[in-house]
């Protein structure tokens, strides 16, 4: 940074701290301030013609502006801080002796107050104890050898003229006190701009951490969420009953490509996103989406009374949903569903872009039953029958092959008991992609 930026910028660095900046800008001002005043006490000694000299004055101005421009050279805060507060201690006191006593010198020494409220808005409250102690001590000191001298001083002639040392005591306290309300004041109205601007970043702090908290539970559950934010351990659960289901996009491939991109993508963002809205509706948990798959489970949370019949519900609210949504074209959607309950392991796999997950054989069942399954059929393992058949209606069940599983029976969900008889024939009707 350059001298006059220096100078323009009361020394303001871009790396300078909220505090640093602001008394930088206060000891600039206060210099400012002494400078002016020194000016105006010299054009009314230099009025006063002979009887007062202007040299006091005159040097105060010459001191405080060299030493400020000393500051805009070299940078250093700390020096240009420590001098310019000792100017302003001792100089008042230094023209006070020279005056003669406080009527003299019209209480001149109350200058040196700028000492200490320099040093507690410049530099701080600890900082500021010694240069109090200093003026006090300045001041009983001058005050004492006033007291020892009085009849002299009495006896010999005024350098002042009464009426002239009349009107600088009420210039000197008016001066000063104006100066030092000046200082604070821009001390306090730079604070509370600060502070409106600290609040302010804390609140669009607040708007991204709650951001950063959606998107979050966005792929983790909120336990798992707060396990990781407490502390960055593996995380894996086991959990001894879980309803786990998939649904699958009936002949995905062959749909896709007769489209474009946009309109696969546009297709698949419409379900899916009607299928969270519906998972997050019933208290499930949705796990992840693999190509046109889509994979949610219940029981990961003590939240939910019944997890396999909220599945169960889910699955045929979706079958319900493609039902009603209409079929359009000539090819329209449709959508296998597989439902397994049993123990599964959970976890978040990886440290970048991690996934929260599930494994086990039920996993894997839910997962071959859907794929076994007829278009528009949701089909339950025998655990997951066992749980809801006093709740559910079911198609007789059926065997079917499973890799790795050999031969299992399968059960086809077709609606609720409760509203099997209202609709008992109601017609399956499927929707076409967007």
């Amino acid at each position: 940074m350059s001298f006059l930026e220096r100078l323009r910028n009361a020394g303001i660095t871009p790396n300078d701290s909220e505090e640093l900046r602001l008394q930088k800008a206060l000891l600039v001002l206060a210099s400012g301030l002494v400078s002016v005043a020194a000016i105006g006490w010299l054009l009314i000694y230099w009025a006063l013609g002979p009887k007062l000299s202007t040299t006091l004055p005159f040097v105060l101005q010459v001191l405080v502006a060299a030493n400020l421009l000393i500051y805009a050279a070299s940078g250093n805060f700390a020096v240009f801080r420590f001098s310019q507060l000792a100017i302003f201690l001792f100089f008042p006191f230094i023209a006070q002796w020279a005056l003669g006593n406080f009527v003299t010198a019209s209480g001149v020494i109350l200058w040196g107050l700028l000492a200490p409220v320099g040093a507690l808005l410049c530099a701080g409250p600890r900082e500021s104890v010694p240069w109090f102690a200093a003026y006090v001590f300045l001041t009983l000191l001058t005050g004492t050898f006033d007291f020892l001298l009085a009849d002299y001083l009495v006896a010999a002639p005024s350098p002042v003229p009464l009426k002239a040392s009349m009107a600088f005591f009420t210039l000197n306290f008016a001066t000063i006190s104006t100066i030092v309300w000046l200082l604070m004041r821009f001390a306090i109205v730079e604070r509370q701009k600060a502070r409106g601007e600290l609040e302010d970043a804390h609140r669009q702090l607040h708007i991204e951490q709650e951001r950063s908290e959606r998107l979050l539970l966005n792929i983790l559950p909120h336990p798992v969420a707060q396990r990781l934010k407490d502390d960055d351990c593996t995380i894996a659960d086991g959990f001894a009953e879980v309803t786990v289901m998939f649904a699958d996009i009936v002949n995905f491939t062959e749909l896709a490509s007769d489209m474009t991109p946009q309109q696969v993508f546009g297709m698949l963002n419409r379900v899916f996103s009607q299928f969270d809205e519906m998972a997050e509706r019933h208290g499930l948990e949705k796990i992840k989406t693999i190509g046109d798959a889509y994979m949610v489970a219940g029981g990961l949370n003590t939240d939910l009374r019944d997890p396999c019949e909220a599945v169960a519900q889910l699955a045929l609210d979706m079958r319900d949903w493609l039902a009603g949504a209409g079929a359009r074209g000539a090819n329209p959607l449709r959508v296998r569903i597989g439902i397994g309950t049993g123990p599964v392991v959970a976890g978040v796999v990886g440290k970048k872009k991690f996934i929260y997950d599930l494994w086990g054989d039920t996993v894997n069942l839910a997962s071959r039953i859907t794929g076994e399954g007829a278009p528009g059929s949701i089909q339950c393992d025998a655990a997951t029958y066992d749980r809801l058949r006093n709740r559910f209606a079911f198609d007789p069940p059926h065997i079917v092959p499973i890799k790795g599983k050999g031969t299992v029976v399968v059960h086809r969900l077709s609606a609720r008991r409760d509203l099997v008889s209202a609709q008992p024939d109601a017609p399956q009707q499927v929707v076409s992609p967007a």
